[in-house]
């Protein structure tokens, strides 16, 4: 599905099965703004960013988002409860249903593209039942010149139309939502949820699966930022680690704050044009630049606001706990132009561990650095979902299992190789508890890791000593510059040793347990980096 013809304003979709819609095209942010106000779908609030409630669904639905089997995926995709195989038959028939029930509505379109490296552009056509998904769209993909959109043409495809719902029965689906990925006719199809994230994560697993099997480039869930001497850096981490805060440095240009391919030339690339933001407990002390960037332009998500006022409670979570923004990258003042990156030096793993076993700061190995990798762990804390009363361990492979279509060891692998090309130095960063586990100790202090980082970035960390620890085995610095040395070995912050060990083979047995089923796929290298006692 390409090649659309020439663009006008009034584009027609009719080679997608969109017949006779009223096709709002490349319609401006403000315009998009100002159409959701009039529609009553969003207020403006006291910033000027606009504010929306995505309905039923405040999050992805991760069982219900599948991947079409086909000839592209049979043999390539690692099948399971994360990705599910849909039929191609079926696909077709939910997709002729999707684009009939947009025929004749009023459609917004945008083209825009993903991966900032030129070599790796890839077009993509967004068509959205809502004004507002479309804003998200032109906050997060990135923009096309308005020379570049005269011959523009689109590879692939994504088609949000949140108020269509599935028939499970018919359709092939779970419930009347669904998040389908189709690699062969190119399209990511998004019925049944307005919850924007998944136009977002359905572009990012597509690119997830074409860059490693067509491209040689391995994607990475992680943020990244660059310094003054060119040096850049990597942050891993799942929700609630730290990964966005700890990228936005003052001292060096934010890439971007999610998602990144690492080129055979050695390059590191923003795949996207945005930032997408949780702001639950939002002040502007800790996090002062994406605080700033809530303004005209921005979108809101399932916030509330203070009785009376525009002004948004970011407190509140009466809705969710799940609360958004998303914004433009030049929302930000400090971004390296071209969201591109050379010379990759140093990586960091980051997790909160609730646990209070990991060190806050610990260098790894390549074995280790692949072991933690395919691992992806952290913590899940009281009050994060329903049920959870103490801390639970929280696994994710390669930061990001929900949209890795391959198996996780291909991309390990694809890491080690590159750490080692480059000389990369790569650091487990906990970002959470110390003096014991959650309830009893205390979250890390954010200077102490901030200064931690610094040190790392800075080669403060290359020539001291080093203590290994007895049951992860991970090298501990046992000095830091502006951190307490006392700080940096978990076990002598605990009252209780003996309960440290305890809690220190108890979370080593959860790595081993949660890697039991990668170890027939998994080199000795990887195994070697595996907790030693």
């Amino acid at each position: 599905m390409s090649n659309f013809g020439l663009f006008t304003k009034t584009i027609s979709l009719e080679k997608m099965g969109i017949k006779n819609a009223n096709v709002k095209y490349q319609l401006t942010p403000d315009e998009l703004h100002d159409i959701t106000i009039e529609k009553g779908q969003g207020v403006e609030s006291s910033t000027g960013a606009l504010a929306i409630n995505t309905g039923e669904f405040t999050g992805r639905s991760p069982q219900d988002r599948f991947i079409v089997k086909d000839s592209i995926t049979e043999d390539k995709v690692w099948w399971g409860n994360v990705n599910i195989p849909f039929d191609s038959d079926k696909f077709e028939k939910l997709y002729n249903k999707v684009t009939e029930y947009l025929s004749g509505k009023e459609v917004f379109v945008r083209d825009s593209y993903v991966c900032a490296d030129p070599n790796y552009r890839m077009n993509v056509r967004v068509v959205t039942e809502c004004a507002w998904s479309n804003l998200f769209c032109y906050n997060m993909f990135l923009r096309p010149e308005d020379s570049e959109l005269e011959n523009f043409d689109a590879e692939w495809h994504v088609v949000c139309a949140p108020g269509f719902m599935a028939d499970p029965a018919v359709d092939g689906t779970r419930q009347h939502n669904f998040a389908i990925l189709d690699f062969t006719r190119k399209i990511a199809l998004i019925g049944g949820t307005g919850y924007t994230g998944e136009m977002k994560k359905g572009i990012f697993s597509a690119l997830n699966f074409i860059l490693p099997v067509f491209k040689n480039t391995l994607p990475m869930h992680c943020s990244a930022n660059v310094g003054e001497k060119g040096d850049t850096a990597i942050f891993f981490g799942l929700s609630g680690t730290g990964k966005t805060t700890l990228s936005a440095d003052p001292a060096r240009k934010l890439i971007g704050d999610d998602e990144h391919g690492w080129t055979k030339e050695n390059t590191i690339f923003n795949f996207e044009g945005g930032c997408y933001a949780k702001v639950i407990n939002l002040t502007e002390e800790n996090e002062p630049d994406i605080f700033r960037a809530i303004k005209k332009g921005a979108l809101l998500e399932n916030v509330i606001f203070k009785e009376g006022t525009k002004e948004v409670d970011f407190e509140d979570i009466s809705i969710t706990p799940n609360t958004r923004v998303s914004y433009p990258i030049y929302h930000i003042d400090n971004i390296q132009p071209g969201s591109i990156g050379e010379n990759p030096k140093n990586i960091f793993f980051l997790t909160a561990d609730a646990f209070g076993v990991l060190p806050p700061v610990s260098k790894l190995t390549p074995g280790q650095a692949a072991y933690h990798f395919i691992s992806g762990y952290t913590a899940k804390v009281a009050g994060t979902e329903a049920g959870i009363n103490e801390p639970v361990p929280n696994f994710s492979a390669c930061f990001g299992a929900p949209f890795m279509p391959l198996h996780p060891t291909k991309y390990a692998e694809m890491l080690s190789a590159k750490m080692k090309e480059a000389g990369v130095n790569v650091w487990l960063i906990n970002t959470g508890w110390t003096g014991g586990a959650y309830g009893t100790g205390q979250r890390m202090k954010l200077k102490y890791t901030r200064a931690m980082i610094t040190a790392a970035l800075n080669g403060e960390l290359d020539n001291v000593d080093y203590k290994i620890h007895k049951v992860f085995g991970l090298a501990i610095p046992q000095t830091c510059p502006n951190v307490p040395a006392e700080v940096l070995n978990p076990r002598t912050t605990w009252e209780d040793k003996d309960a440290y060990d305890a809690k220190a083979h108890e979370l080593a047995e959860s790595f081993r347990k949660n890697f039991a089923k990668f170890e027939e796929f998994a080199n000795d290298e990887i195994m070697a980096g595996a907790p030693v006692a």
